[in-house]
């Protein structure tokens, strides 16, 4: 059973995991039922699925920097977003994000709902997806 991170820890443990290319460590963040939000708005859930998409992602050997917003907790549930910035090469991606955590009966939190690129107009998410496809 995971056991979490305290809430604070949480966008750290994220930018440490794309820094350090540490696939395990980002897939600790998420309950095994965690739903992820993809660029072009489609959901996948669970783990599997989730590393996936990440596992995609530290194939960039990207760098990312990060800013927590708020982290606001009510409950057994938590509200999250950050600012991020994920640089590959001479390619440049940032977003805002939604996500929501939920506490772990050991007390620690993971994340339920993650959606990296919340705060994305459309027309800047479809320019991001075409920069990827080139």
């Amino acid at each position: 059973m995971a056991r979490g991170v305290a809430l604070t820890d949480i966008h750290p443990a994220v930018a440490a995991g794309i820094n350090d290319q540490d696939l395990d460590g980002l897939m600790a963040l998420y309950a095994p039922d965690a739903a992820l939000v993809l660029l072009d708005g489609s959901v996948v859930t669970g783990t599997e699925a989730i590393r996936e998409q990440y596992a995609g992602i530290l194939e960039l050997q990207g760098r990312m920097t990060l800013r927590t917003r708020y982290a606001l907790e009510i409950g057994d549930l938590a509200v999250l977003s950050n600012e991020w910035t994920l640089t590959a090469g001479d390619q440049r991606m940032s977003a805002v994000t939604h996500e929501v955590a939920r506490r772990q009966s050991e007390g620690g939190w993971l994340y339920v709902i993650d959606h990296p690129f919340a705060g994305l107009e459309p027309e800047e998410a479809a320019a991001y997806a075409a920069a990827m496809e080139a």
